[in-house]
């Protein structure tokens, strides 16, 4: 079943769009891979970034939006991607970046369109443990901006993810959270909000 890929705030779009048309911005970004495209480079596969600032043993509540994140494709595969950010004045350009986050978001992206049921696909990053995971939400329909892990949702660690934690296996949130809870420092814990 495909994706239901959440549709990005147009400031953002434009401000990526705009940033691909500025040779400075491509040329400040450091980004080798998206210097040296041959062809038309453009923004897909809009996601919003979730950051889950808490683990909590029982409750995943704790998470914010953080940005929204494009892959830049040129030709058949992404060669980059792009962050925005909200601030006062609205959605902005923020930076683009490469390496094996990009990758494996797209190569988590495919897996998911074999699955049967549908998803709106998100990104959910956790900090604690420098990880990031493609959250597959359960209702397609939802406010992408809006939100946090269902239990039944699946959580797919991207790579590299953290040692003993296997990347592109998806996990439902109710099997991984404990895992995660554990890994996490004992200050982190005490930050976490009263059940």
């Amino acid at each position: 079943m495909p994706l239901h890929v959440p549709p990005a705030p147009a400031p953002a779009l434009r401000s990526v769009l705009t940033a691909l048309s500025s040779p400075t911005a491509v040329r400040e970004a450091r980004t080798p891979s998206l210097l040296g495209t041959r062809g038309p480079a453009s923004p897909e596969l809009p996601l919003p970034v979730h950051v889950l600032d808490r683990i909590a043993t029982e409750d995943v509540s704790a998470t914010r939006l953080a940005g929204w994140r494009f892959l830049i494709r040129c030709g058949d595969r992404a060669v980059a991607a792009a962050d925005t950010v909200l601030t006062p004045d609205g959605w902005t350009f923020s930076r683009f970046f490469e390496g094996p986050y990009v990758t494996s978001t797209e190569l988590a992206l495919r897996q998911a369109e074999a699955l049967t049921q549908p998803y709106q696909p998100r990104l959910l990053s956790v900090p604690g443990l420098y990880m990031l995971t493609l959250w597959l939400h359960g209702d397609p329909t939802a406010d992408a901006a809006t939100g946090h892990p269902a239990a039944t949702d699946l959580l797919v660690p991207l790579a590299p993810a953290p040692p003993g934690i296997a990347a592109h296996r998806p996990h439902r949130v109710a099997e991984l959270l404990p895992v995660l809870t554990h890994r996490v420092t004992p200050t982190q814990l005490l930050d976490s909000p009263a059940a």
